[in-house]
């Protein structure tokens, strides 16, 4: 699931090579280093910019100097020794030729995390519960918030936009909700000033966030990427208008028909393609615009929120998702600790979201990897659950406990690590019981199918046996595969210890049964 080698070669040329040079005598910084900055703690810090071609640059921020010449390109970059964390605001400043100077202000070293996905990831504080009192409190002037607002672009840029803000009651209801609700419990466990990079757009399938080399690269994604690049290509605004219309006929349609039938229906109206095809540009148009330029920041962490916008086409979404973090990881040059939120319960048609979840489940296998399980706080009617709070808290949960050496109540919830089968019973062993599993209304385990060799599932008989369920049912003689939440809307019961719910799974491999 790994990009080749060749991948990462044309990967790492994005950088060097193919980024744009800014004009000559232009002499700046990197877009993110810019006032009122969080620098990561305890690793050389990245710093870099344009200048003269040949032109000495110096660098200087708490008592060291640092400098460099910039290429023939004007490009030039270097790093500061590891910095202890400071909640002191200091000044930064890159020194050139004839007087040129770059004064940074209002300076802070911490803990630095960039957060990136779809429309959840860039749900804002203002669109969650209890704004009124999250606003209130929002007095924490050292976590610091970046927000990337570049579009996207057919080609790598090396500059982007953006504006870091402090967190204060007047500006908290801007930020990315999972990203200031996971620093806030970062800011108050470790105590140290925090740093909030946000580049997501809503709407996007993970396509729009990986490298055109990666994708294109490799057999298990290059015929989507070549159909997404044709379509993309082959777009004509002047149809947009008429193709909007129908779009909004079918899903009119449904909504009416779901109605007669008094059946949910909760299926976002289309989307403006025109508008769309303007947000998210080609395969890779995000990445192009929105990643590329943050590179070399120097980071903690990652973490990620989307899934949605490929719950239907859901057979490529394990390799893109490994695609995506470990070509990101090549990017910075580090394999820095990366968590994601596997997606939460919703009323939704055919077995997309249970796939998705899935493939989420199974890229833990890569390193320093992280999820939070947010089966329990979605919205049957609103593909924008309102509760980021605990969504920031369960990833906080991961970080705190792996990357912190903190003590935390578990950074997972239940994960399946196994299976066995005696008679009629299959019995599946978990991690991350934390206290033992238990059920999470202290009564009868649901949600749990069991199936025989006839793919015919039936509900099960679940019982917690240590840190394992069994599950059985007296009709299926010779069990061969058992699902747990295998729906978009599921039953859940079972926790661990601390309360987390378990991840949705399955032992099987059986395509999606047709209806």
């Amino acid at each position: 699931m790994k990009p080749s080698p060749t991948s990462i070669t044309a990967l790492m040329a994005i950088l060097f090579a193919t980024c744009p040079s800014l004009q000559a005598n232009d002499f700046r910084l990197g877009s993110p280093l810019s006032d009122h900055m969080v620098l990561q703690r305890e690793k050389p810090v990245a710093i870099w910019g344009w200048a003269d071609p040949g032109e000495r640059v110096t660098v200087a921020f708490a008592g060291q100097s640092k400098s460099t010449e910039a290429g023939g390109d004007g490009k030039w970059s270097l790093k500061l020794e590891s910095l202890t964390a400071s909640a002191e605001p200091r000044q930064l400043t890159a020194s050139g030729k004839d007087g040129r100077k770059i004064e940074i202000k209002d300076v802070l070293v911490g803990e630095v995390w960039l957060g990136s996905g779809q429309s959840n990831m860039a749900m804002t504080v203002a669109s969650c519960y209890h704004l009124d009192t999250e606003k209130v409190n929002a007095k924490f002037p050292l976590v610091r918030h970046y927000r990337e607002s570049s579009g996207p672009s057919d080609q790598p840029q090396a500059e982007g936009k953006g504006v870091w803000q402090e967190c204060t009651p007047d500006s908290v209801s801007g930020f990315s909700a999972v990203l200031y609700f996971f620093g806030r419990e970062i800011y108050k466990e470790v105590g140290v000033p925090v740093g909030l990079i946000n580049t997501s757009v809503g709407g996007t399938p993970i396509e729009s966030w990986v490298a055109a080399e990666v994708q294109s690269s490799n057999p298990e994604t290059k015929a989507n990427y070549d159909q997404r690049l044709d379509m993309y290509r082959n777009f004509d605004p002047a149809q947009a208008p008429a193709l909007h219309q129908k779009q909004l006929a079918v899903w009119k349609a449904a909504s009416e028909k779901a109605k007669a039938e008094g059946t949910p229906f909760v299926v976002p109206a289309p989307k403006d393609p025109l508008a769309m095809h303007k947000l998210k540009g080609g395969p890779s148009g995000l990445f192009n615009g929105k990643v590329v330029n943050l590179v070399p920041y120097t980071l903690r962490g990652m973490l990620w929120y989307q899934g949605e916008g490929n719950a239907g086409n859901t057979g490529l979404y394990r390799v893109q998702l490994a695609q995506l973090v470990t070509s990101w990881r090549t990017l910075w040059q580090e394999e820095v600790p990366f968590a994601w939120v596997q997606l939460p319960n919703y009323t939704a048609p055919g077995e997309g979201w249970p796939r998705i979840r899935e493939s989420m489940l199974k890229t833990l296998e890569l390193p320093k990897t992280g999820m939070a399980i947010t089966i329990d706080l979605g919205d049957a009617q609103d593909i924008h659950p309102k509760n980021k709070q605990d969504v920031g808290k369960r990833l906080s949960f991961w970080a705190l406990g792996t990357v912190y050496g903190k003590n935390v109540p578990a950074i997972s919830g239940p994960l399946p690590v196994g299976s066995s089968t005696k008679g009629n019973e299959i019995t599946v062993s978990f991690k991350h019981t934390n206290g033992g599993l238990k059920s999470i209304t202290g009564g009868t385990l649901t949600g749990f199918q069991i199936a025989g060799a006839d793919q015919q599932w039936k509900t099960a008989d679940a019982k917690i046996a240590g840190d394992s369920v069994v599950i059985s049912n007296a009709e299926v003689d010779q069990p061969a595969a058992v699902r747990y939440a295998w729906k978009d809307w599921p039953e859940t019961s079972l926790a661990n210890g601390a309360g987390l719910p378990a991840s949705p799974f399955r032992t099987d491999d059986w395509p999606a049964q047709k209806k």
